[in-house]
């Protein structure tokens, strides 16, 4: 306990000692405009790496096959894109994301799932691993969009309507147990619980 006490006096005697070359408003002005450098530059690049020109020029294969799908092109003209559905909203948790979603990167970099072949041997495990995450979360990205509440159970079918008001308003089922592969091509589903 004295070590550590000695040590965070010694920080704090270096902190207190006065510049010698350089005045204490140039040192606060100088922190505050590389803040908002770094701070800007972080953003840019959050934000450039959550396009859909980012995700599908490693992901080229499932960005084609969403092409087809009501999430890319319907008679509204409101899209959903890559982020949409796979980086939360909130800041927290879009940087939680972003950590977990380095992992892919660095995967297709070092050759695991850097051609169609390799992918389509990987996706089981990485659909998995998504559905996973929506389910651990309640389907968060997928009520960004669509609102339990705000349903219209008189416009759906009589199966969705019913599973809809069972299972989402009791709690016991979230979005992603239902509707696997609405916007991808589903892995082989031998052994998926539920299937």
């Amino acid at each position: 306990m004295a070590k550590l006490k000695f040590f965070l006096n010694k920080i704090w005697q270096v902190l207190k000692k006065p510049s010698v070359h350089y005045s204490l408003g140039f040192l606060v002005l100088g922190g505050f405009v590389a803040g908002v450098i770094f701070w800007g530059a972080f953003n840019t690049a959050l934000e450039l790496s959550s396009t859909e020109e980012f995700c599908s020029s490693c992901h080229q294969n499932v960005y084609q096959e969403m092409e087809p799908t009501i999430h890319f092109s319907n008679r509204s003209g409101v899209r959903a894109t890559c982020h949409d559905c796979h980086v939360p909203h909130k800041w927290t948790d879009k940087i939680a994301r972003k950590m977990q979603a380095s992992k892919e990167v660095w995967a297709y970099l070092v050759g695991t799932i850097d051609t169609p072949e390799k992918f389509e041997a990987h996706r089981k495990e990485m659909a998995q691993r998504e559905w996973t995450r929506l389910k651990a979360n309640n389907s968060l990205e997928c009520r960004n969009c669509h609102e339990f509440d705000y349903m219209d159970f008189t416009r759906q079918s009589d199966r969705a309507a019913k599973m809809h008001s069972t299972f989402l308003e009791s709690g016991e089922k979230t979005c992603i147990d239902c509707h696997k592969g609405i916007a991808h091509q589903l892995p082989d589903m031998q052994g998926v619980e539920g299937w």
